[in-house]
């Protein structure tokens, strides 16, 4: 005689999983439809593609080489005055000056640091608030209004508020941060998740599934590719905070590097810092973007 045993919640969200998954395949097929071909033409398009592709990418290096050979020649031949616009060199000297200082490695790890941290907690909140704003109609309606209204306000608005409630410590300053990288999520996902496949909610909500296992094993993933694109903006975000943060009573980082060459007419150190803030951005993006395509063949 034949036993049956009720599932364990693991066994159900297992179960859930696989029928999503299996949704969500019939639903790509059926949207492929005749656009779709034969695997060994997408893999000779791919392997064809490839080329275009390498020369493509290069071209992204034609204007910075541009711009730094404009610059060259504006300092060299042109004679700009160096208090309007330092050499390369010059800019390079300051950097070295800095380095054996043993002050710059110090302003662009704690830089790193905070925004690494504030985008970390900003991308959080945003997903939180996205999910609710996303799934409910009543939470879109209880907190969309005030969430724009907050959205509008500019960054060093924040900064007297701030200084007043958290005083002028690491707290205030990932704070901004923060609140910069949690709009560009919140606003993806929000409009992401309303856009979601109802049948693939539908498979979870038959297996059982309650709202939290729902969103964390069907919406969620449904919404990779928005969320991805979101948290790029984000760290864009979190960078252009930074130096709205690092005005708050800052002693250390690329944002105070920036504002006190200011102050003390150090136009090669301020372009220093433009530089830096500029490749440390470029390169998160790069490492998001890594990401983005692992999560997107993960998920496909």
């Amino acid at each position: 005689m034949t036993s049956f045993y009720p599932l364990s919640g693991n066994e159900k969200e297992a179960d859930a999983r696989q029928v999503v998954e299996r949704t969500r395949e019939a639903a790509e097929r059926r949207g492929a439809g005749a656009s779709s071909g034969s695997q060994e033409a997408r893999a000779g398009s791919t392997r064809t593609s490839r080329g275009p592709r390498r020369g493509l990418a290069l071209l992204g290096v034609i204007l910075p080489a541009a711009v730094l050979l404009a610059w060259v020649l504006a300092t060299e031949v042109v004679d700009v005055p160096s208090y309007n616009l330092p050499s390369p060199s010059d800019v390079w000297l300051a950097g070295v000056q800095l380095a054996q200082a043993g002050l710059l490695g110090q302003y662009v790890a704690i830089s790193v640091q905070r925004v690494l941290i504030g985008f970390a907690i900003g991308a959080g909140i945003g997903i939180v608030l996205g999910a609710v704003v996303g799934l409910s109609r009543v939470g879109e309606a209880l907190l969309a209004p005030s969430i724009a209204a907050v959205r509008a306000v500019p960054s060093l608005a924040w900064v007297p508020l701030l200084i007043l409630y958290l005083g002028i410590g690491e707290d205030s300053k990932i704070t901004l941060i923060a609140i910069g990288a949690a709009f560009p999520v919140f606003t993806t996902v929000a409009g992401s998740l309303r856009h979601v496949d109802p049948q693939l909610v539908e498979a979870g909500r038959a297996y059982g599934l309650g709202p939290v296992s729902l969103f964390t094993t069907v919406q969620l993933p449904a919404v990779i590719p928005s969320l991805v694109s979101g948290l790029r903006l984000a760290l864009a975000q979190a960078w252009l905070f930074l130096v709205a943060a690092e005005l708050i009573a800052s002693s250390m980082g690329l944002g105070f590097l920036l504002t006190d060459s200011q102050y003390n007419g150090r136009v090669d150190r301020m372009f220093l810092a433009i530089i830096l803030l500029a490749l440390l951005g470029t390169l998160t993006d790069f490492v998001l973007n890594v990401a983005q395509r692992v999560l997107l063949r993960r998920w496909r």
